[in-house]
């Protein structure tokens, strides 16, 4: 494949850079619900053909999104990027395979398009169907992996959502060049290359005019740190799909088993600490009688532990934790831990300072459990297992767009069927509503 030939192919090519952000917005947006459009009528099988032939395109692109994506790490070295975020931003053979290999996976996955929810008939002998629809088009405002415009593009296709991609400044090269491919698999399989855009501008004023372009864009997906999720709820005026912390708390229940308190607190911190699903804060039941070999595992594995004064009364290395430890989302190895009188306290703390994401409970108290499903309200909600497992692939999901934490649409990981909403269809035979 001619990389610069799908470039200049493209809707979203250099010349409308000349565009307002406004008129950009909204030339893209009319060309996406254009193919839109088109998705929506294609069959399940269509739509899996186009994703695999977008597969086979990454995987013949290599050289030029490896090109490509060396412009975007040396640009990056140059501003002095953290070797974490050069890390996110690197590609190699390898993980563009594995990005090639995730959009097949889509393709595997079954279409929830077409669905039918619920049926019934009325006395009057209306036929009432609830049937799944794809939203339409779908705007993703995301930073600096490459692999979100692969992805996102994927799991809305997949959906028959045509999607507008507005990717960070870092990683404009590869974006660019992903996009690329995956247009030349899309028109290859005779699909509209508009199915899947990305915003030819780094402009920041264009993502002004995404939230605010109500009836053109249909829903906005914010994937990347805290202050661009918190810029996109506040100013959004399109439903937004996002989590703005993941501040998530495992609460060791007096009857907890303590082997399993110890393995599942380490791991809840411990094993990616960057994540959202990370544990950020630990509860510790006052009745619970191995709070302190739980706390000792935990700074022992290498996470620094700040607490209540009976936390730290704990362990002689517990710091201090202020005020705001309790609203802090870490994503580092860093824990703040509190000891509790009781379920009661342990769930009033949650209600208090949780980000409503993934809060769990470790107990072997049937009814303790229970009481904690039904009270805590939070998008997940977990009982003897590890908040790192707040992930859709772990959910079976095949693949997730991203968190909800909202209560509204879809919450918690949020894959095919979430990129979706449902239509009423009435079929009767000639009733008039006296």
């Amino acid at each position: 494949m001619n990389l610069q030939t799908s470039l200049s192919a493209d809707p979203a090519a250099p010349a409308l850079e000349a565009l307002a952000p406004e008129a950009l917005v909204e030339r893209l947006a009319r060309d996406g619900r254009a193919a839109q459009r088109v998705l929506a009528r294609i069959s399940d099988a269509d739509k899996a053909g186009a994703l695999r032939a977008a597969a086979k395109a990454l995987r013949a692109a290599e050289a030029e999104i490896l090109a490509a994506n060396a412009q975007d790490i040396a640009a990056g070295e140059a501003k002095g990027l953290s070797a974490a975020l050069l890390d996110r931003l690197r590609l190699d053979a390898g993980r563009l395979a594995g990005i090639a290999d995730a959009v097949d996976q889509v393709a595997a996955l079954p279409d929830p398009v077409g669905e039918v929810i619920s049926a019934d008939e009325r006395p009057n002998g209306l036929k009432l169907s609830r049937v799944r629809v794809p939203i339409g088009l779908i705007g993703i405002i995301y930073e600096s992996r490459p692999n979100v415009t692969a992805d996102a593009a994927a799991l809305c296709l997949r959906s028959g959502n045509a999607v507008m991609l507005r990717g960070g400044t870092e990683a404009l090269h590869s974006n660019r060049a992903i996009r690329a491919a995956l247009a030349a698999g899309l028109e290859s399989a005779g699909l509209p290359a508009a199915a899947i855009q990305l915003v030819p501008t780094q402009d920041r004023a264009v993502v002004g005019a995404m939230l605010t372009a109500a009836g053109l864009i249909d829903m906005i997906v914010p994937r990347g740190g805290k202050s661009l999720v918190a810029r996109v709820q506040a100013d959004a005026r399109v439903p937004v799909l996002a989590h703005l912390d993941g501040i998530c708390h495992t609460y060791v229940h007096a009857a907890a088993d303590a082997d399993m308190a110890r393995k599942l607190t380490v791991n809840a911190k411990l094993r990616r600490t960057g994540i959202c699903g990370a544990m950020e804060t630990l509860l510790l039941d006052t009745q619970f009688p191995e709070s302190a070999s739980v706390v000792a595992g935990l700074i022992e594995a290498g996470c620094e532990v700040r607490g209540d004064a009976r936390a730290q009364a704990l362990d002689p290395r517990v710091l201090p934790a202020s005020g705001e430890d309790w609203d802090t989302e870490y994503l580092d190895a860093v824990l703040s831990v509190a000891v509790v009188d009781g379920l009661e306290s342990a769930i009033e703390h949650i209600a208090a300072h949780s980000s409503h994401h993934t809060d769990a409970i470790v107990t072997d108290d049937a009814e303790a459990a229970e009481r904690f499903l039904d009270e805590v309200d939070s998008a997940i909600v977990m009982v003897n297992a590890s908040s790192q497992f707040a992930d859709g692939g772990e959910f079976g999901l095949g693949a997730e767009i991203g968190i909800a934490t909202g209560r509204l649409h879809a919450r918690g990981p949020v894959a095919l069927e979430g990129l979706t909403t449902y239509k009423w269809q009435v079929r009767g035979s000639g009733q008039a509503r006296p």
